[in-house]
């Protein structure tokens, strides 16, 4: 059952659009510092983990910048499907070179080494990364934006894949264990393909504002304001939450 909604008055849908403008542009500061340490840090240590998480930086970078592309215009549905589309791509391209590199790594073509920059990042970007996530996505969803709510997606990934390198470079690190490096490479790589899935089907739900209880049904038949199967972000009733 879908709930009852009004759009967004100009005013108010200003306000989302600057919002998401300044919390696009944090994400790509921040991810561009995280890709520059990850990276290199992953080089030194022979880290397929740590450079996998420095490429997913520049990921989220490009899917920051699609989303910045968007908003630039005054008409910023237009251009929906399009930083769609980048953002889908660029799931595919990391979770490609992630799970070549990991497999490499596993075939015996070198050992992952304690990396103390590595341990910090992952644990700094596994305290800062939620809080753009939300609020990028309380936004996007209030103004009706799919590649916000994509985007939002996008910078909690960061938040999961910070837990699970910084738990493969802390086994590591602790007991020798160096499979766990490309394994936690592996888990990065398996949930970039399922994001970029949805990001291309557009698997974003509650996106379109619904005005009356008609618009509801019709919006329905059309997969619109409705939630998606699965969609994180609508509650399991399947309304959109608030």
């Amino acid at each position: 059952m879908t709930t009852a909604l009004n759009p967004p008055a100009p005013d108010r849908r200003a306000v989302l659009r600057r919002r998401i403008r300044l919390l696009v542009a944090a994400t790509i500061t921040y991810n561009v510092l995280e890709a520059a340490v990850a990276i290199t840090a992953g080089t030194v240590a022979s880290s397929a983990a740590l450079i996998g998480f420095g490429l997913d930086s520049i990921v989220e970078v490009a899917s920051a910048a699609a989303v910045a592309w968007q908003f630039s215009a005054a008409d910023h549905e237009q251009r929906e499907r399009a930083a769609l589309r980048v953002i889908a791509i660029s799931f595919f391209a990391l979770a490609a070179y992630v799970t070549f590199d990991a497999a490499r790594a596993l075939l015996g073509s070198g050992e992952a080494e304690h990396s103390t920059p590595g341990l910090i990042l992952a644990a700094l970007s596994l305290v800062i990364m939620p809080f753009l996530s939300h609020a990028q996505r309380r936004a996007g969803r209030e103004l009706g934006s799919a590649s916000a709510v994509a985007d939002s997606r996008q910078t909690l990934l960061c938040t999961y894949l910070s837990a699970v390198l910084l738990a493969g470079l802390a086994l590591n690190s602790l007991f020798g264990w160096s499979w766990a490096d490309p394994i936690a490479a592996l888990a990065i790589a398996a949930v970039a393909v399922k994001e970029g899935r949805e990001a291309w089907r557009g698997d974003t739900c509650c996106l379109t504002p619904i005005t009356a209880p008609s618009a509801a049904a019709e919006g329905r038949d059309k997969g619109l304001g409705t939630c998606a199967p699965g969609c994180s972000c609508c509650s399991p009733s399947g309304s959109r939450s608030a």
